[in-house]
């Protein structure tokens, strides 16, 4: 497997990511005074995360002058070297909001087309993930375990949906889960946590509805090299495009092929 960067370059990544996260704390230790935007219903920006991505686009160019930078509020920058970091300064907003611990900042390496390198970082539950081409996926420094199979008697998948998808839609995926796949649901609000939940074990997968690419950019990597696989072909991607995905165990994704094959695009009528 190519390595997509050097270990001395992951490691300021990491720190950059930590460093994110203190910030991003700073402010979820004083809510009642982080001024929140609605970005549309149920879609909610804060000053935390517009001061995150600041942080975290200043730190990046810092430290890698030639790549590109892509942000979900609005950093943007392109490189010379072919390498774009995709950052979402905080994913789960709304979870943040209202002082939930299902949060993270999410730094992702996209190169030759497709994620490469991820570094998660969940600052209150402090945990931080890192892996990619190159690097064995970790977690808080421990190897983690491949993963493959999906118990029938104790099937369960994420799903997420962002505000945009129209309930039809909505409805037409939970009665497939629930009724023809036969699984239990959770739904936490964030992608980069779902997917994290994969990665620990606690589901089999995870069915992502209206996600941007920044919400999985930094994990895909971390969890291809764990036997987890995801649907999206990247070939058919703009980094502004919303995503209808799956993401999984082998058998997860086989169970859910009928609704979210590899390749789905997102459209409805």
């Amino acid at each position: 497997m190519t390595q997509a960067i050097t270990p001395e370059c992951a490691k300021i990544v990491e720190v950059i990511a930590r460093n994110a996260g203190d910030l991003a704390l700073s402010h979820f230790h004083k809510l009642s005074t982080v001024p929140v935007e609605a970005k549309g219903h149920l879609d909610l920006v804060t000053a935390a995360d517009q001061e995150v991505e600041a942080f975290v686009t200043r730190a990046l160019i810092d430290a890698f002058p030639d790549d590109g930078v892509f942000g979900e509020e609005g950093a943007s920058r392109d490189g010379k070297s072919g390498r774009t970091w995709v950052i979402d300064p905080i994913d789960g907003t709304f979870n943040f909001v209202r002082g939930g611990d299902q949060w993270a900042v999410s730094i992702g390496l996209y190169q030759g087309g497709r994620p490469v390198f991820g570094v998660i970082h969940v600052p209150v539950r402090a945990q931080t993930l890192i892996g990619g081409d190159g690097f064995a996926s970790t977690l808080n420094g421990e190897v983690m375990a491949k993963r493959k199979g999906m118990k029938a008697a104790q099937a369960a998948c994420g799903v997420g949906f962002h505000p945009i998808i129209p309930i039809d839609l909505r409805l037409d995926t939970l009665r497939f889960v629930l009724d023809e796949a036969k699984m239990s649901f959770r739904c936490c609000g964030s992608a980069t946590l779902s997917l994290i939940e994969i990665a620990q074990g606690q589901v089999d997968g995870y069915l992502g509805t209206g996600e941007s690419t920044w919400d999985l950019m930094a994990a895909i990597p971390i969890l291809e090299n764990i036997g987890i696989g995801c649907t999206v072909d990247w070939s058919q991607i703009d980094l502004n495009d919303k995503l209808r995905f799956a993401c999984g165990t082998p058998e997860f994704l086989n169970a859910v092929a009928p609704i979210i094959p590899y390749g789905t695009v997102l459209r409805w009528d």
